[in-house]
C-alpha cells in the first residue's frame, strides 16, 4: 500500500511537471509565432518617423503590416510601392507642398526609410486634417477626395467628422485590418513597454 502511495505521487508529480511543460512550450511557441508574424522590422525609422510627425508608432506599423507586410519590394496593381504603399501622385503632392527643394525619383521610395518617412508624414496631414484616427485611415486608402465627399454625404456620416458607414468595401475592410493590426503590436509591443 505505501509503495503504491509512492508510486501515485511519482506519477503524479511527473504528470503536473508535463503540463507546466507543455503549457511553457505552447505560450513561448505561439508568442514566436506571433512575434514572427508582427514584427519589429525597421524600429530606427519608425521610431525617427513617429517622433518627427508626432505618429503613434503602432499606428504605423499597423499601416506597414496591412500595406506590404514589411516587403520594402511590394507594388500594387495601381503603382503604389514600398512599405507603406506610396502612389506617385501623392508622391508629388508630398514633394510639391512639404517637402519643398526635395527632389527624389519615385524609385527611390523603395528605400525603407525614405518611404517610413514619407508615408508617416501622410499620415500626419491626414490625422491633422481630419482630427479622427479611422477617417485617416481611410482617407490614406480611399483618398482625400472619396473621404471628404463621404463625410458631407448624411448617408455616410452624421457628424461631418466620423464615418458611420464606408462605401468602398476595398476601404472598409482596410481601415479594420489597420485597427485590428495596431491593437496587436500595442498588446504584443508597446502596452508592455508602458506598464513594465
Amino acid at each position: 500500500m505505501k509503495k503504491f502511495r509512492i508510486k501515485a505521487v511519482v506519477w503524479l508529480a511527473a504528470i503536473l511537471v508535463l503540463v507546466v511543460g507543455f503549457a511553457f512550450f505552447a505560450k513561448h511557441i505561439t508568442q514566436k509565432m506571433l512575434d514572427d508574424s508582427y514584427p519589429l522590422k525597421y524600429e530606427a525609422e519608425i521610431d525617427a518617423a513617429s517622433k518627427k510627425y508626432d505618429v503613434d508608432k503602432a499606428l504605423i506599423y499597423g499601416v506597414i503590416k496591412t500595406e506590404s507586410n514589411f516587403n520594402p519590394n511590394a507594388k500594387s496593381s495601381a503603382g503604389a510601392i514600398g512599405l507603406m504603399q506610396i502612389v506617385p501622385d501623392t508622391f508629388t503632392w508630398l514633394q510639391t507642398y512639404y517637402k519643398e527643394g526635395e527632389d527624389v525619383a519615385f524609385e527611390a521610395l523603395y528605400d525603407p526609410a525614405l518611404n517610413i518617412d514619407y508615408g508617416t508624414e501622410l499620415l500626419s496631414i491626414l490625422l491633422k486634417k481630419y482630427e479622427n484616427e479611422e477617417t485617416a485611415i481611410c482617407a490614406y486608402n480611399g483618398g482625400v477626395g472619396h473621404v471628404d465627399s463621404w463625410l458631407s454625404d448624411p448617408q455616410y456620416s452624421e457628424d461631418g467628422k466620423t464615418l458611420k458607414i464606408v462605401p468602398f468595401p476595398e476601404t472598409d475592410n482596410y481601415r479594420r485590418l489597420v485597427a485590428q493590426n495596431k491593437s496587436i503590436y500595442n498588446k504584443l509591443y508597446f502596452q508592455k513597454k508602458s506598464e513594465g
